[in-house]
């Protein structure tokens, strides 16, 4: 699966690379980013609330779903930060669901996509995105590190995602100021925050940390908080939650 999703984010990519030219001159019209890595550094546990309608795990989610009304309920409950899934093909987002959020909600928003090149950075900040993800595994390490320099020469965190205690090395060396460990295996989509809790001593001082997938409850955020985590990214059960501003304040009772 995770082949076919890069392959498809390899094409997207490439008509990126085609209009970089434009996207520099939309990302500068921007002005300056929301800070994403400000927004996690305060005291307590920092939820970030993602808008996903489905994924290859658990398929549709909610297929329907209002991204600027889902992130105002979002922000309503607390949230720090919002994820938006850009991903289209996989995962139903669009590019058009990261502006209209960020249009909606005060918060910093991050752009979740399969990021290949270059010219998805400019992308990303060109409509609106105030952080990308990065994605260890899917990157070469020259790449990953030259992705890492240019997000600050764009003024746009990057978040270096890892899933391995090697992957967290490589996140590290790569210069990243934001590390989010995905409680998520790539290639069977199971979740155990087991793997957060084991990888978290790897993440040197001063990184900003995020845990990522698998939590749903007080409870599973408590133990990333416990685990050091700065952060915790929550997607599925949000969007699946009758009341998601309840279930964001209930989340962040757990610093």
């Amino acid at each position: 699966m995770l082949t076919s999703i890069l392959e498809a984010a390899d094409v997207r990519a490439a008509r990126a690379q085609l209009n970089t030219a434009d996207f520099e001159r939309a990302a500068a019209a921007q002005g300056e980013a929301r800070g994403f890595g400000v927004a996690l550094a305060k005291p307590g546990l920092s939820v970030i609330a993602e808008i996903k309608r489905r994924s290859p795990s658990a398929g549709d989610i909610d297929a329907d779903l209002d991204p600027a009304r889902q992130a105002a309920a979002y922000e309503s409950g607390g949230a720090d930060a919002i994820s938006v899934l850009t991903e289209p093909e996989f995962f139903g987002g669009s590019l058009e669901d990261l502006r209209s959020v960020r249009e909606a909600v005060a918060l910093p928003v991050l752009r979740k996509d399969f990021t290949r090149n270059q010219a998805q950075l400019w992308e990303a900040r060109a409509w609106g995105a105030d952080a990308l993800l990065l994605i260890v595994a899917t990157l070469g390490q020259v790449l990953l590190e030259e992705l890492v320099a240019l997000s600050r020469d764009i003024g746009i965190d990057a978040v270096v995602e890892a899933h391995t205690a090697e992957e967290v090395k490589r996140a590290v060396a790569s210069g990243a100021s934001i590390i989010g460990v995905n409680n998520r295996d790539l290639a069977t989509f199971r979740t155990d925050l087991a793997v957060a809790e084991t990888l978290a001593p790897g993440i040197s001082p001063g990184i900003l940390s995020i845990g990522e997938s698998g939590v749903s409850s007080p409870e599973g955020a408590a133990r990333m908080r416990e685990a050091g985590y700065d952060a915790i990214l929550v997607g599925e059960a949000l969007v699946r939650s009758s009341d998601p501003s309840a279930l964001v304040a209930a989340l962040k009772s757990a610093s």
